[in-house]
């Protein structure tokens, strides 16, 4: 056993903060602790200690928020994660906020974290009640949240779904998105078309498999038909799409390379894919923990097999990677970057692919992002010390440096990689980086915790946070594992059956 780090986990019976070490055993990476009353817990954190310990490498910046929702150290209890909301010990903002809009469903998945549409009682906030939560989110600072997705549930049930999104719009987010399982959309023809009208750039789609027999699991029916309408629709309101996909081990995780290649096909709406794990909260059965876990380095292990080694290891990197890019246009700019993926190194994993000749081209194939990233942080260093003419050096040397970082024997033909350097980072024509997106595909993995494999030290660098009604703003990952029963009790009615909410059609 090799020692990597102390941290804080949670009992998976009593959901109780406890001490907790992560360590290294036969090549793999293991979170271990014990409870006074329910005893030891030794559970699967990553399945490759290599990668775990390449990723560490791009450690985030710590960058907090001024005006926190509350104090540990003035109310004088338990530190993090006891409390959440967001407090001093947080150390990065929101870059995605998200709005639970309801927890009613018009399915009831057997793998649901929310545990949607089964609590006897109705969590739907009002429509003031969801302004204030975008000002709450708004009102962040230094930097407020640039983007919101609604949640549930299934959002898709409001009624006032659309003027939701206009009301984001009206608040300030630059982005939204709704978390959706698409019957509505596909049923309902219109609905993409108005939902783009109003605003909605991205539909999160819950997408299983390009089969029936991961949704007969996941989600109790075949749904394949559905899913496929639903993106049919938002292909004709050009309401762009991501696909989600629930992996559980030996129910889809062998259709990681197929579901990648159904995006590849329709990539004219499809922007990308977002894998996410199973995590064992809500509904999800606890007692096949290990034998279903997908770890990130998993994910990483049938992506290139599935792909016939198109895509590997090495073209995979964390998130908090990208955070050059935002250090120097926010340098440029002279002002905060609206948003930087400063998240937690061991939280995700991405990369972009291009098609080319229908052979799949990693963008880590023909751009040495290592140094790219590193030539950035430095000249956007060089910026923030002044001096004379420096933005005009530090543009001049990029336009004679930044070439060198790219392979023009495999870039691919449809793509300009030098003029898009130059329109981005000499002229700041950032509508050149729409052209990347349309021509690419994002291939990414966000292993979302549990208490099984929480870890203290992810959650104070989360960047995906919750607006609750009572004003708090809570991470991902404690929400889910924590907070959300108490939360939906307090500020829920007694749902009565048969009757519908006024908001529901």
């Amino acid at each position: 056993m090799v020692f990597i780090k102390k941290t804080v986990s949670l009992c998976p019976t009593c959901f109780e903060p406890l001490d907790a070490e992560v360590f290294e055993e036969d090549g793999k990476v293991w979170i271990k602790k014990e409870c006074p009353e329910h005893g030891i817990f030794k559970n699967t954190y990553w399945t490759n200690v290599e990668l775990y310990n390449r990723v560490d490498g791009y450690d985030p910046t710590i960058k907090s928020i001024e005006n926190q929702q509350i104090s540990h150290h003035e109310m004088g209890d338990a530190s993090c994660p006891s409390n959440c909301g967001i407090c001093e010990d947080h150390e990065t903002s929101t870059v995605l906020g998200l709005i639970d809009v309801t927890n009613r469903c018009n399915l009831k998945c057997p793998v649901c974290f929310a545990n949607a549409a089964v609590s006897k009682k109705l969590y739907e906030p009002s429509f003031e009640e969801i302004r204030q939560m975008l000002k709450n989110l708004r009102g962040l600072k230094p930097t407020p949240t640039p983007a919101i997705q609604y949640a549930g549930g299934e959002p898709t049930v409001r009624r006032d779904i659309v003027e939701l999104i206009k009301l984001a719009r009206e608040e300030g987010f630059s982005h939204t998105q709704i978390a959706t399982n698409g019957l509505r959309l596909a049923r309902k023809e219109n609905l993409a078309q108005e939902l783009a009208d109003a605003g909605l750039n991205t539909v999160y789609l819950q997408f299983d498999g390009v089969t029936e027999e991961p949704y007969i699991y996941n989600r109790g029916k075949n749904l394949l038909p559905q899913k496929l309408q639903a993106i049919e629709n938002c292909r004709k309101a050009g309401l762009g799409v991501v696909l989600v996909p629930t992996l559980v081990k030996g129910i889809n995780d062998n259709q990681v390379g197929d579901i990648i290649q159904f995006a590849i096909k329709n990539i004219d709406i499809i922007h990308g894919v977002n894998f996410q794990p199973v995590s064992f909260a809500g509904r999800t059965p606890s007692d096949q923990v290990e034998q279903q876990r997908i770890t990130i380095p998993d994910f990483v292990d049938l992506v290139s097999g599935q792909t016939d080694n198109q895509v590997d290891s090495d073209d995979f990197h964390p998130p908090s990677s990208v955070e050059p890019i935002s250090h120097f246009v926010g340098a440029l700019e002279g002002k905060e970057p609206s948003a930087t993926l400063n998240c937690h190194q061991h939280c995700g994993i991405a990369t972009y692919i291009f098609i080319d000749n229908e052979k799949i081209i990693p963008v880590t194939r023909f751009i040495d992002v290592d140094r790219l990233f590193k030539f950035l942080d430095e000249n956007a260093i060089k910026i923030e010390e002044g001096g004379f003419a420096v933005k005009s050096r530090v543009l001049a040397k990029a336009t004679k440096e930044l070439p060198k970082v790219l392979d023009k024997s495999k870039t691919p033909e449809s793509l300009d990689m030098a003029k898009l350097l130059a329109n981005v980072f000499k002229d700041r024509s950032y509508s050149a980086l729409g052209d990347f997106h349309h021509k690419s595909l994002l291939i990414s993995c966000m292993h979302f915790m549990d208490p099984f494999n929480f870890d203290e030290d992810r959650v104070k660098k989360c960047v995906i946070h919750y607006a609750v009604p009572d004003g708090r703003i809570i991470p991902f990952c404690t929400m889910n594992s924590m907070y959300r029963q108490g939360i939906e009790e307090k500020f829920s009615v007694p749902f009565k059956s048969g009757k519908k909410s006024k908001l529901e059609e």
